[in-house]
């Protein structure tokens, strides 16, 4: 990825030199290949190249009249030739991503569901699964720990599966019979009580 370096020689710099070349280790030093700098107004010069980001790069002006010269960014010290010379260095940074922007009447942008978020159901309210004819305090807390506490979840669980739960806690509770429970739970649940109270006095055997 490369990223746009905007190079800026400062006028007490440039010695009132006409023109000024860039040369460094992204053009090889390269006189043929240097960089031509546009003054400016107030007597600087500047030049817009194109770097990878992520490295670093000496270099260096190269004057017109001949003379080389740093501008006021970083310093590092470099063997040329056999001689020691001060060159300039620029440490490209690498180019922050970018946040997408969402218009107004545009879609939102898809987010991926984790597997936590597909799990997760919304909770349901504690019914009072003890109106349920042959349902007391030790029975519904058998349910609430099979994630049976509403009336709506109990009358969606199959006769089957809530005789497990029975079975499963011993011979105390397997003898009951929850053949009505779901049926009596889609009535609570519907807020049906008058329908309800009916069913529970034919289970009863009352009159």
């Amino acid at each position: 990825m490369k990223t746009k370096i905007k190079f800026l020689l400062p006028a007490e710099n440039t010695n009132d030199a006409d023109a000024c070349i860039l040369l460094g280790e992204f053009n090889n030093w390269d006189v043929t290949a240097g960089i031509h700098l546009k003054k400016q107004a107030d007597g600087s010069m500047t030049a817009e190249v194109e770097l990878v980001a992520g490295q670093d790069y000496q270099y260096r002006y190269l004057l017109s009249n001949g003379s080389w010269v740093n501008d006021d960014g970083e310093k590092t010290s470099s063997e040329m030739s056999g001689y020691s010379v001060e060159n300039c260095i620029i440490r490209v940074p690498v180019p922050a991503k970018k946040i997408k922007e969402i218009k107004p009447g545009s879609s939102k942008p898809k987010t991926t569901k984790t597997k936590a978020a597909v799990k997760a159901k919304p909770l349901e309210e504690k019914d009072d699964l003890t109106k349920i004819e042959g349902i007391g305090k030790k029975i519904e807390a058998l349910l609430h720990k099979s994630n049976v506490s509403s009336y709506s979840q109990l009358s969606k669980t199959s006769i089957k599966a809530i005789k497990e739960i029975l079975n499963a806690a011993g011979s105390k509770f397997s003898m009951h019979d929850p053949g009505s429970w779901p049926k009596q739970a889609k009535l609570a649940a519907a807020a049906k009580w008058e329908e309800l109270e009916a069913l529970q006095k034919q289970l009863k055997g009352e009159k």
